[in-house]
């Protein structure tokens, strides 16, 4: 029972992960457009 409770909280923090560094890249793109538009 631990071991199941264990491996689902591994799977929760590694999809968690995934999403916040999908965010940042996304963050981080849409601010060099605006940099690029305003160079512009």
């Amino acid at each position: 029972m631990k071991k199941m409770l264990l491996i689902a909280a591994m799977v929760m923090a590694v999809l968690t992960g995934c999403h916040t560094i999908h965010g940042v890249g996304q963050d981080v793109k849409a601010g060099g457009e605006h940099l690029s538009n305003a160079a512009h």
